[in-house]
């Protein structure tokens, strides 16, 4: 998993929040707490798709901490050679699966405006563009558009 979120942190860093550097520098001890915490629970959830006997597609699902009813969708990533082949669909059908199981009905999400390969994609498995636009968490000059659908 930390070799994953490194590749994802250097392959598109304006999509997380957290930097490389940041992610680097922290213990495998503290890595392996992070991704313990955030496994699975009421409150969060991770999926991961494996291929090859590593780790290529990673999605996770936190409560909204505004509503109760809604999952966030955070961490998207799906390294290059495995883009295309619908692995996307089936992570977020695995966030949403769990969302409902945990009674959260809807998912939201963000994407950098002007990312529209990601826009394109989410829009192929049902989220629709709000109209919502946020800034971006850590770089200012940013915006974010938020996309909901059913879970």
């Amino acid at each position: 998993m930390r070799a994953l979120r490194l590749e994802m942190l250097a392959d598109s860093p304006l999509a997380f929040i957290e930097t490389i550097a940041d992610a680097a520098a922290r213990t495998h001890t503290e890595f392996a707490a992070r991704v313990a915490r955030l496994a699975v629970g009421p409150e969060a959830a991770q999926f991961i798709a494996e291929a090859d006997g590593r780790f290529v597609a990673h999605a996770g699902g936190l409560v909204a901490p505004d509503d109760p009813t809604i999952t966030v969708i955070f961490a998207v990533y799906i390294t290059p050679p495995w883009r295309g082949r619908g692995l996307l669909g089936a992570l977020v059908d695995g966030v949403a699966a769990w969302s409902r199981s945990v009674g959260r009905p809807e998912l939201l999400l963000e994407v950098v405006v002007g990312n529209d390969r990601a826009v394109r994609a989410y829009e192929r498995i049902g989220f629709v563009d709000t109209g919502v636009r946020v800034p971006h968490p850590t770089v200012p000059t940013l915006t974010e558009l938020q996309m909901r659908r059913m879970a």
